[in-house]
Order: structure tokens, then sequence, then C-alpha cells
């Protein structure tokens, strides 16, 4: 049985943080306690309200239980943080968990504020608030990634609603050590221009300058999280839906990949990099061969004009992550046509579909029949290069 190297270090590219209920207040200025993100008893549950507005039931943010179990995504939206692994919730219980299953560093995620900020947009009106608010979480996780050792790699959250805030942001967080930025794959949904127009070009010039990649979670915008609640048909299984759903925001991937090549950005910012997290690697293949043929025939001179054929900018300019495949026995063989130096392993604990309770040695044998060199890269090496490990 093919066994996984165990000289290197892994590294775990998508995880999930569910924020504590005073990563805000215990952070707030004085006079603001009530307004930032905090917790208030509503029917009897805690919930997160952010400026007298109600966002819900605080979850536990994830799927994975205190003795390692699992439940359905469905049944764990009733569950609240005395349910949920403190790995989700507790830095020092994460770090315990990181060593009990062999994974040296993990790139972290929101939840409460949305996949990409979107809550931010949607739920403060008051843009003082609102920026308050995203620089308190940034500051937040970078105090976690220093307090770790680098162990976490959380992601900066944008400022998508104004492209010259995101600047300043990106600017700030480089500062404070971060190593990339968290946007939005529709910031059009914050009142901002899409990511096709050249007003992100100073954005991206920073990005570049900085070596700052620029991370696409899937569902980090309203846009794709109306997708997933229309992908499914209404009489289907009520468990059966969020099963269709997230099978269906893989494709949102595909659309941020398409739309950046199409749009001419890594011609203009070739040093620019962007990773599409949780997005597997299986329909990458194919999209590169779909982008140059349906260029080349819809849009024959913007396809001249091009400096590459849209399917060599992903070798060069995007990263994908990668943790269920199997690749229907020819995972090498897609991870050469992807490039496996483009390619992150990630667990998305404790998030629903994440590799848990043995996220390792569930990717063990298919990882471990990959060329060696295959394997370190995926496992590690790829993201200790990308977030300057």
């Amino acid at each position: 049985m093919a066994q996984l190297a165990e000289d290197f270090k892994i590294i775990d590219a998508d995880t999930h943080y569910t924020e504590p209920y005073d990563l805000w207040t215990s952070r707030a200025p004085k006079g603001y306690e009530d307004r930032v993100f905090h917790m208030e008893e509503r029917e009897g549950l805690p919930t997160w309200v952010v400026d007298g507005n109600e966002i819900g039931f605080a979850r536990g943010g994830g799927v994975v239980a205190r003795d390692s179990s699992k439940l359905p995504f469905l049944d764990s939206m009733e569950m609240g943080l005395d349910w949920v692994h403190e790995g989700a919730f507790d830095p020092q219980a994460r770090l315990r968990l990181m060593d009990e299953i062999g994974v040296h560093a993990q790139v972290l995620f929101p939840n409460v504020v949305g996949l990409g900020g979107s809550t931010l947009n949607n739920m403060i009106p008051d843009l003082a608030l609102r920026i308050m608010c995203l620089q308190i979480y940034n500051d937040a996780m970078a105090e976690m990634m220093e307090a770790s050792g680098n162990r976490f790699i959380p992601m900066t959250l944008m400022p998508a609603w104004d492209v010259d805030l995101c600047i300043e942001e990106t600017r700030r967080a480089a500062g404070l050590g971060l190593r990339g930025i968290n946007m939005t794959s529709d910031p059009q949904d914050a009142g901002s221009p899409d990511l096709a127009s050249r007003d992100w070009d100073p954005l991206w010039q920073v990005c570049s300058d900085l070596n700052m990649p620029v991370h696409f979670h899937i569902g980090s915008s309203n846009t794709a999280m109306d997708f997933f609640g229309n992908y499914f048909w209404a009489s289907q299984d009520e468990y059966v839906k969020p099963a269709i759903g997230g099978a269906m925001l893989f494709l949102n991937s595909a659309r941020v990949v398409m739309n950046t090549i199409f749009s001419g950005v890594f011609d203009r910012f070739p040093d620019l990099t962007m990773v599409a997290v949780e997005s597997g690697i299986g329909w990458i293949p194919f999209i590169l061969e779909t982008m140059d043929y349906e260029l080349s025939e819809n849009a024959p001179d913007h396809f001249k004009a091009m400096k590459r054929k849209p399917s060599e900018y992903f070798a060069r300019n995007w990263y994908a992550t990668f943790w269920f495949e199997e690749g229907h026995g020819q995972l090498q063989n897609v991870m050469d046509i992807v490039g496996d130096e483009r390619i992150l392993f990630e667990t998305d604990f404790p998030h629903p579909t994440c590799l848990y309770p043995a996220p390792v040695q569930t990717v063990a044998e298919k990882m471990g029949a990959l060329r060696p060199e295959t394997q370190a890269r995926v496992m590690g090496d790829n993201a200790r290069k990308l977030y300057r490990l």
C-alpha cells in the first residue's frame, strides 16, 4: 500500500475560525461595545448582533463535535459553541489538534463576518462602524498569527465597498505581518465596480508589490450564495439540498478564474497571484481547454491580443486547493495538467465536507501513490513558498 512521505511539514490551506463572542467587544473603543459585533440572548439563544441588527443564532461554525465525530450540515446548524470542537474557536485547542493530526500550519478564513466579508456589507450601513469592525477582525488575526509563531495564517478581510480603502488595508495588513488578502468575488454587490474593471488595478499593483496573494473562497459573495440557493430543485430532500448547493459552488471558482484571465489583469500585472479556495482541482483541466476554445471562437481579436493563451495563465498566476478527489485513478495526471506547483492541500476544518477526524490519514494512500516531488509540493512546499513561511 502506498504511503504518504513523513519528512515534510503539512500546511492546510483552507480552514475556518469561529469568532469568539468577545473578539470585537474586547477591542472596541469605549462606547462602541454595543455597536460592534457582540452577543445578546434572544429567545433564549446566544445571538450575534451588530449595530442593532440581528445576524442570527451564534452557531458553532462547524460540523465537527468535541469528540471529533461529525454531523450532517443541516443538523450542525442547530449546534452552538457548547457542542462544536474547541479547536473551532480556541486557538490553543486548535494548535493541540493540529499537533495530533500532523498539520504544521493552517490558513484561516472567517465565519460570522461572511466568507468574503459580505455580512459587513449587508448588516452595517454606517461606513465608519463597518471599517472599524473589519479592522478589529484583521488586528485580531494578526495577533493570532504572531502568537502562534506563524502556524496560523489568517487572510485579511477587504473593505470591498471602496477600492481605495482596500489598498490602504492591504498595506496596513502587510505591515502587521499578514500574508494575503481575502477578497469577495463580487464587489459589485457592495457597490464597487466588478473585478474586470481597471478601477481595481491600483489594488492589484499593491498586491503584486507587497507579495500579498488574493484569495477567493467559494461562497464569498451575495451573488455566489444566491446561486447556492438556486442550484437545487425545491422538491429535493432538505439534506440533499446543501449537497447540491455545495457541489455547485465549485463552478463559482471556475467563473472567477475565467473572468480574471479574460480581463487581461495578468498581462498588466504578471506577478499578481490569486488563489481559488475550497475549489477542488478536477474541473481545472476542462476549464483550461474551454477558455482557449471559447475565447478564440467568440472573441478572436481579444484572443490574439493576449500575451498568452488563456490556459497558460493558470500555471503562472493561480493556485487551487485539493482535499477529497480521487481523480478517477488518474490523480497524478490531473495534477500534472493543472500543474503540481499550483496546488495546495486543504482540510476545510471544521466546515461541512471537511477531512475529519483524521485528515492526513484520509489522503495518505492516494497521495502516497504520487511522485515524491508532487507529494511534497502539494502537502506543504507550495504553501510554504506562497505564504513565505
